[in-house]
């Protein structure tokens, strides 16, 4: 994985609980029913082109062609499931934290996105902050205030209050990564 460019390491960091089940389910004899379930809710969070297309590559098809209309994030899962299915080896390690350096700028894109009415955007990251809040501390921190962002709060004083170093230089971080999406 470690060849891969950073965001992309990144993206699979992310979701590599998602990336294993979907391996690890679709390889168990018994698993074709926890693994639809688990594409099922992930069509329910707003991943249906992903879902659909990992659904494919379970089924046996293998053709890139697949991938290509799926978005970044989405391609970039498939391919690592790909990888994962024809290599377990280079399946990446579920317990790995995201590197928070490259969290900014995806952070940023989402907060983005989901300000300007992408849907699937606004689901993975409202999904992503529910997951900082139930981690509590500076996570729960960071998560109260991605709903501001999307809103388009940007005084950092406001954002920052109450924030401990690491998570205010986290959040930032995203403002200036916002400041530099907007102004292109």
């Amino acid at each position: 994985m470690k060849h891969l460019p950073p965001k992309h390491q990144q993206i699979i960091t992310l979701h590599a609980t998602f990336i294993c089940q979907v391996v690890e389910l679709s390889q168990a004899g018994d698993g074709a029913a926890r693994l639809n379930a688990l594409l099922k809710q992930a069509e329910e969070s707003g991943w249906k082109a992903l879902s659909g297309a990992v659904r494919q590559i379970v089924a046996g098809q293998r053709e890139l062609a697949l991938i290509r209309g799926l978005d970044e994030e989405d391609r970039v899962i498939a391919e690592a499931i790909l990888r994962g299915l024809q290599d377990p080896t280079t399946l990446p390690d579920p317990e790995e934290k995201p590197e928070p350096a490259l969290a900014a700028p995806g952070l940023a894109g989402m907060i983005l996105a989901a300000a300007s009415g992408n849907v699937q955007a606004l689901t993975l990251i409202s999904n992503m902050a529910e997951q900082m809040s139930r981690a509590g501390g500076p996570m729960a921190r960071l998560a109260s205030v991605i709903r501001p962002l999307i809103n388009g709060e940007r005084d950092p004083d406001v954002l920052c209050r109450g924030m401990n170093e690491q998570t205010r230089q986290l959040t930032l971080d995203i403002l200036k990564e916002l400041k530099q999406l907007q102004a292109h």
